[in-house]
């Protein structure tokens, strides 16, 4: 593998990427510029990370994924993309890579002690497997939130050498209480992101990329949580092959890298979503930070159902279900040739990588996949529609919709002069939704356009009703929190008892957190009251009260 690079070598930390703006958006139209840092010497890369990827001790345990031509997406894309196949390694994830390298590079000493991480799952995978095969104990903190695969898993792979403590609900929470046993026990910590041993490990995903395509390479794309992984494969392939675009990943509700190269300096996150559990970190590393502010090009921001539609795109061209955080870098390639079309320099006939990183996927959670796939693809599209209550005027409605495929129709009659109809049609491009209302409109029919409207997504479409002449005084909230067993119970008994319920809708998605409606019935008198109830609560929450969809359906 050196010979076939060896006379490549660039200067360590030689090559800093002409763009310095990290590109905030999904949808395209949101961009955030970074403030351009100072001109830095070549030798700000102060570890050889060229020589440390290529020393890495990775395939005792990993394997050399394959990088496979996605055929289905990149007809969609008019692009050449290829999928980089680590949920194809033993533990369904890169992390094994950067977590045996780190712990093969410990002492014999250190080894005899024992070592310790914090995982939400898949880090904690790849260390219980190379605890096993360098027979030392691990101790493996990890949240409460993380999903029973994961932990059965982690269980599994370690066998008798492992140890595993559920503590907390986020990452940040396990890896606090790993460091207090850390110390307790003199362990070695073996760090998920923030460690030149382990940022080196997965930096061997990039020597095999450039050894299996030696072809022109437009961008690589790569799931950001801590950013481990887009350190090591940027540290090497911005020495080999600077002209390579590294473009990181991140989800709207955990982008701590993306805030954080804006700000010029480490932001922490006062929460993270859950949905992508494997990149939910609240504070990147203060290595990943300073090796992605001089190496990285850009960060794309996306959504969940943008990540629901990517893994169905993975799963229609291999027949392979990755998780959320591991179909990130696949959503980031569709929204950046997605935002391309809208400039007069689109990007098409191009050879994009997407690094598929992990699958550790609930399968609870692919029915929260399924219903959100459409609207991450921007194939359903959800309105709001106000029809009169004449004669024939509901068969003129409906022959608007012509002949897309109608995927949701709930109607509830309103009053003697209008009616109102929630529905959902197929739609071909993302722009159509506003087409297919602006037709409604021109018709008569008073639209809304709840394409992108959380609670219409998740609740009003299933609770289309009316509202009662008994919900005095009501106020309606969207809350999440943590999904295990009895969360919904301790929920339900942190609400005030003398606030009176009078719309309560959950569904179970199979995700890791919980999503409740809730309406309540405070007198005004209270509201000082309720206002530190939410403050105190512990939960995230969305107040919906003016939102139009509750006053025409609910």
């Amino acid at each position: 593998m050196r010979r076939n690079i060896s006379q490549r070598h660039g200067t360590p930390g030689s090559t800093k990427p002409s763009c310095r703006t990290a590109r905030l958006g999904y949808p395209p139209s949101r961009t955030v510029s970074v403030a351009p840092e100072p001109e830095q010497p070549a030798s700000i890369m102060t570890t050889d990370y060229l020589k440390k990827i290529l020393t890495a001790r990775v395939y005792d345990v990993a394997v050399e994924t394959p990088l496979e031509y996605a055929p289905s997406l990149s007809k969609r894309t008019d692009n050449k993309i290829y999928l980089k196949r680590e949920d194809m390694q033993s533990v369904f994830s890169f992390k094994l890579r950067g977590a045996y390298n780190k712990m093969a590079n410990l002492s014999e000493s250190q080894l005899n002690r024992g070592v310790i991480c914090a995982s939400a799952g898949n880090h904690a995978q790849g260390v219980a497997m190379s605890a096993a095969r360098l027979k030392c104990r691990a101790v493996i903190v990890m949240p409460t939130t993380t999903p029973s695969v994961k932990v059965d898993a982690v269980r599994a792979f370690g066998g008798s050498n492992v140890e595993v403590v559920l503590h907390g609900e986020s990452y940040t929470d396990a890896f606090n209480h790993a460091q207090m046993l850390e110390k307790e026990q003199k362990l070695a910590f073996v760090h998920p992101f923030d460690d030149p041993d382990v940022i080196a490990g997965q930096g061997t995903i990039g020597v095999e990329i450039l050894r299996q395509h030696s072809a022109p390479i437009h961008a690589i794309f790569l799931a950001i949580g801590g950013g481990g992984l887009i350190s090591g494969v940027a540290a090497y392939v911005k020495q080999i092959r600077p002209d390579i675009k590294i473009i990181g990943v991140q989800t709207n509700d955990s982008d701590a890298m993306a805030r954080s190269l804006k700000a010029g300096e480490r932001v922490t996150l006062s929460d993270v979503g859950l949905f992508a559990d494997g990149t939910a970190v609240r504070l990147v590393g203060a290595e990943t930070f300073r090796l992605c502010q001089q190496l990285v090009d850009e960060i794309i921001i996306v959504d969940n159902d943008a990540l629901c539609a990517a893994i169905k795109d993975v799963f229609t061209d291999t027949r392979s279900i990755v998780e959320p955080s591991g179909a990130l870098a696949i959503a980031g390639a569709k929204a950046y040739v997605e935002r391309s079309q809208m400039t007069k320099n689109p990007v098409r006939g191009e050879t994009l990588v997407a690094v598929a990183c992990g699958a550790n996927m609930n399968f609870d959670r692919l029915r929260f996949v399924a219903e959100r796939a459409e609207l991450g693809e921007a194939r359903e599209a959800v309105f709001a529609v106000t029809i009169p209550e004449q004669r024939g005027s509901f068969k003129r409605f409906c022959s608007l919709i012509g002949p897309r495929n109608v995927t949701e129709f709930n109607y509830r009659i309103s009053d003697e002069a209008e009616a109102h109809v929630f529905v959902g049609v197929q739609i071909g491009s993302r722009s159509e939704s506003g087409t297919v209302a602006r037709t409604f409109e021109e018709h008569g029919f008073k639209t809304l356009d709840l394409t992108h409207d959380e609670l219409a997504k998740q609740h009003v479409r299933h609770l289309v009703g009316g509202k009662s002449g008994l919900a005095h005084d009501e106020l309606l909230y969207r809350f999440e929190f943590p999904e295990r067993p009895g969360a919904l119970m301790r929920f339900l008994d942190s609400m005030a008892p003398n606030w009176n319920i009078s719309l309560f809708h959950y569904r179970n998605q199979g995700g890791d957190v919980g999503r409740i409606l809730v309406g309540l019935q405070v007198p005004s008198g209270e509201m000082d009251e309720f206002r530190q109830f939410l403050a105190t609560l512990g939960y995230r929450y969305w107040d919906e009260s003016a939102n139009p969809v509750y006053k025409l359906f609910l």
